[in-house]
């Protein structure tokens, strides 16, 4: 993926308090879908879940950077065709006629697609808020022209790192340059600037660093995204995971920053759940606000339900939205507490934290219906704990962060995100190569 965390991950605000993610889109969308409604949405089943507020369309997993913390399937090689536009623009039109209101257009890298403009001026016109999530990679001032034109809403920019060689070592890219090109471009066409730069061992010591570079670009909002380990980021857990100390002072420079520059930057950091003793509202609850539809037309209730063993996944080639929202058994099986297990079933908190993630659960523990290992309730939690162990033990012995990316080459093989590999998800510790 170009830029951001999973939407829908927690959130630490400059409060304190959880939100949303898609940092530029909080400040502005509740305005932004009053004065532009789309038509009356249908009515919902009496009884069933809500609408799916939340639409995030990856138009394909096509993508020019090879990030090692990329939330995409990690067996890309078998990624199917991607969906013609028309079929983006029907999911589109059902979609809101079901009530979504906030549109991501993610990937891969979105701007890899002939028909953004295409696809975005379609959903400008049902009423979205439209939010572009990219690397910047393929954007030009022609492109930026159209589409703000076709009313793009809001542009996320990623970020690897606030220095040359670490952004392009992450990355296997050469586009520091080129990123700060499109920061520019993003500000003269008068675009909130929103930057996010995923965080993890190799980076996460750079905080003040970064937020300097985001200050110096002009950013309105900065997110700061602790890795979530699934996907390639899974593969490379040993590598990235960050010790309680690093973590402790980026969170502290964070703050220093926020007392500093006041309300002139919006700084989000998300808060990471290998650190934490309660699990997050995973995307508010699966199959409750959030509907992601992959480029092979794949619907999912979140961006990694693809590992899930038994999931048994809709694509909109063969049915529609309202469809999968309401009827699918893929979309039902992780709503409300019936599913649960102990200690969740009897846990006074699993309303308000739906058990957690259900990824990391199956990750971690080979079974998607368990209590997230995060809790400390967990009968898995020691899972977690070791990890944030080993995690400690590599940066007592100064690898690899203090190395630096030359020394992560040499000491630490990474898997780089490659459209020509096919590495398979099991539960269970991830790959390492040494």
């Amino acid at each position: 993926m170009s830029g951001g965390p999973p939407i829908g991950q927690g959130l630490s605000a400059p409060n304190g308090s959880p939100v949303e993610a898609g940092a530029g889109a909080r400040a502005a969308d509740t305005q932004v879908q009053a004065a532009r409604p789309g038509p009356p949405p249908q009515s919902a089943p009496a009884g069933g879940p809500g609408p799916p507020l939340w639409l995030l369309l990856e138009l394909t997993y096509r993508c020019p950077l090879h990030c090692v913390y990329c939330y995409n399937p990690t067996e890309l090689a078998s990624s199917a065709a991607e969906l013609p536009t028309a079929d983006w623009i029907r999911v589109l039109g059902e979609a809101r006629a079901l009530g979504a209101v906030q549109l991501g257009l993610s990937g891969g890298e979105p701007l890899v697609r002939d028909d953004l403009e295409t696809i975005v001026g379609a959903a400008h016109g049902l009423g979205y808020y439209i939010n572009l999530i990219t690397s910047g990679v393929g954007m030009t001032e022609t492109r930026i022209r159209a589409l703000k034109a076709a009313g793009l809403d809001h542009i996320q920019l990623s970020f690897q790192d606030s220095t040359r060689e670490l952004n392009d070592f992450l990355s296997s890219t050469h586009t520091f340059e080129l990123k700060a090109k499109v920061a520019a471009l993003i500000r003269r066409y008068d675009y909130p600037m929103v930057l996010n730069v995923v965080l993890h061992r190799l980076n996460i010591d750079h905080v003040d660093e970064i937020l300097g570079m985001a200050e110096a670009m002009g950013a309105q909002y900065v997110e700061l995204a602790n890795t979530q380990y699934y996907g390639w980021a899974w593969l490379n857990r040993e590598q990235l995971l960050p010790s309680r100390a690093q973590l402790e002072r980026a969170e502290a420079a964070t703050q220093r920053f926020r007392e500093r520059v006041g309300g002139r930057m919006q700084i989000y950091f998300v808060v990471p759940d290998y650190f934490e003793t309660r699990p997050k509202a995973c995307m508010s609850g699966l199959g409750s606000v959030f509907l992601a539809v992959a480029p092979d037309g794949t619907a999912m209730p979140c961006h990694a339900a693809r590992m899930l063993p038994g999931l048994d996944l809709p694509n909109v080639r063969e049915s529609g939205i309202r469809a999968i929202w309401y009827d699918s058994p893929a979309f039902n099986r992780f709503r409300g507490e019936a599913w649960m297990k102990e200690p969740c079933r009897s846990c006074p908190e699993r309303s308000r934290d739906f058990g957690g993630c259900r990824c990391q659960a199956y990750l971690l523990t080979g079974d998607a219906d368990n209590a997230d290992p995060v809790c400390d309730l967990s009968p898995h939690h020691a899972l977690v704990t070791a990890a944030v162990a080993r995690a400690e033990r590599a940066a007592a012995a100064g690898a690899p962060a203090a190395q630096g990316a030359a020394g992560v080459a040499r000491e630490h093989v990474l898997h780089f995100r490659d459209h020509r590999t096919s590495i398979p998800v099991v539960a269970g510790e991830p790959v390492t190569r040494r």
